[in-house]
């Protein structure tokens, strides 16, 4: 089964809300929310994958500096095998845009199980609630 490496971050605003985007249509599991990030390509980092995604996907900058590994997520999915670690920060600059996703909406930690999510990403549910 192939090995797909994905970074996820949680970013986290001075309220707590964390933020999550909306898959856009045309793409596997699209109307699911998920936290920001992308593949890791061939020689990258997840830090500086992260950093090239979130540049990419919201117009905002951030830095390694500012990217604190909180978890990961390991799931099978039918075709392949998805390993995510999932990063938390907040400090970046600019103000998230939805460039490649459908919405974007901040979201209480208590509230996150309410969305609906990719099966992967659902496990990361309960460190955020209990970590923020």
């Amino acid at each position: 089964m192939k090995l797909i490496l994905v970074a996820a971050v949680a970013l986290i605003d001075r309220d707590s809300r964390v933020l999550i985007a909306q898959r856009p249509e045309g793409k596997a599991m699209a109307g699911l929310w998920e936290f920001p990030g992308g593949k890791i390509e061939p020689g990258e980092t997840p830090e500086a994958a992260l950093i090239r995604e979130l540049r990419e996907e919201l117009g905002i900058d951030t830095w390694e500096s500012c990217l604190a590994p909180l978890s990961f997520a390991s799931h099978a999915y039918d075709d392949f095998h998805l390993l995510m670690p999932l990063f938390a920060c907040r400090k970046w600059q600019g103000t998230p845009q939805a460039h490649e996703h459908s919405s974007l909406r901040w979201v209480r930690p208590r509230d996150l199980a309410s969305w609906p999510m990719p099966p992967a990403d659902i496990p990361l549910l309960a460190v955020l609630r209990d970590w923020l």
